[in-house]
């Protein structure tokens, strides 16, 4: 008797799933069979006036029969969405166009950058950007109460157990420590350049920020002069920035240059936060005390080396007064620059 009903509640049920051809008539479907008071819920509960031992079988049939059915409607949702969702293609319509990323204006700078140098004849060497105080600060002649060696003006990794012999670790000030490690472990001469990300605790502002990109160069051989320096800066910045740009030698101190200089640049017509010179530069004759604890005669050998931060030049190069930009991901900026 409950299988006869089961047969005919399931043929009914199977025709109305056949014929709703859109998601009103398979609502309705839903209301009569399968809501609260539809007609499946309803067989179900005829279980209740099951005696005890008829309820094992009963329940396990009803269970089987209303699975089936369930799995029908859901098949048949199935398929009426997949056709409204295709239905919804209007050919017509032009297509969608495919937006194609770019580097970032900061490493644009930085690419354009080693290309350069490369083609003046530097390698390329890295180095990580965790280091220890040996090579960031001991290794460039940098003494031990020297301010940026003071936990105010550098991010030490808190909890590290200092290195017996090259002390403390910390995220590298600058990429320096990058020719130390190639001074140690090549022989002269040499010629690299140094790209890396930097951090520092500066205060943040439209020239400076807590991490930074840096390219250094290095060049260490017989006979190396400030001359070379020079004519080597010069021809730098004037192919990246332009050959309109005027440069300026302020005599400064770092600790592992000597004499030392930092460079200021102008283009002409031209100013920065209202600033018409922008300094870009650091460099200097490579200090004696740095070849000899790297193992190089100094009597021998001579060198220069250089730094810069790739902020400040994508600043020229793109005529951006504030290097907080490049930082807010602001896309019509970065399109806007992608194209220059």
């Amino acid at each position: 008797m409950i299988q006869e009903k089961l047969d005919s509640l399931r043929i009914k049920i199977l025709s109305a799933l056949e014929t709703a051809h859109n998601a009103d008539a398979l609502e309705k479907v839903r209301i009569l069979y399968f809501s609260r008071q539809g007609a499946v819920t309803l067989m179900m509960e005829s279980m209740k006036t099951a005696t005890p031992e008829e309820r094992p079988i009963l329940g396990k049939l009803l269970n089987a029969w209303k699975s089936a059915l369930q799995q029908a409607f859901e098949n048949k949702k199935s398929s009426l969405e997949e056709a409204h969702s295709g239905n919804q293609i209007d050919l017509t319509l032009p297509g969608r166009p495919s937006t194609v990323g770019s580097l970032h204006p900061i490493y644009q700078v930085r690419d354009r950058a080693l290309d350069i140098f490369k083609r003046l004849g530097f390698s390329l060497a890295e180095g990580p950007d965790v280091e220890f105080e040996f090579f960031n600060f001991d290794a460039l002649n940098t003494p031990a109460d020297h301010p940026a060696r003071n936990e105010q003006d550098t991010f030490y990794i808190k909890g590290d157990q200092p290195h017996p012999e090259w002390g403390r670790r910390l995220l590298r000030t600058q990429t320096s420590p990058v020719q130390v490690r190639v001074m140690q472990n090549q022989k002269p001469p040499i010629r690299i350049i140094a790209p890396g990300r930097c951090y520092r605790r500066d205060e943040i502002d439209a020239t400076h920020g807590l991490s930074f990109h840096q390219v250094e160069a290095l060049v260490i051989d017989e006979g190396i002069t400030l001359a070379d320096m020079k004519g080597t800066m010069e021809t730098f910045f004037r192919e990246l920035l332009g050959n309109d740009l005027i440069f300026r030698f302020r005599p400064h101190f770092f600790p592992f240059t000597e004499p030392s200089f930092e460079v200021d640049c102008r283009r002409p017509g031209t100013t920065i936060k209202g600033k018409e010179w922008l300094e870009i530069c650091g460099c200097g004759m490579v200090h004696p005390q740095v070849l000899k604890r790297s193992g190089i005669d100094p009597e021998i050998y001579s060198g220069f080396a250089l730094g810069f931060g790739v902020e400040r030049i994508a600043m020229m190069r793109y005529g951006v007064n504030d290097l907080r930009l490049f930082g807010e991901n602001d896309l019509r900026m970065l399109r806007q620059l992608s194209a220059v």
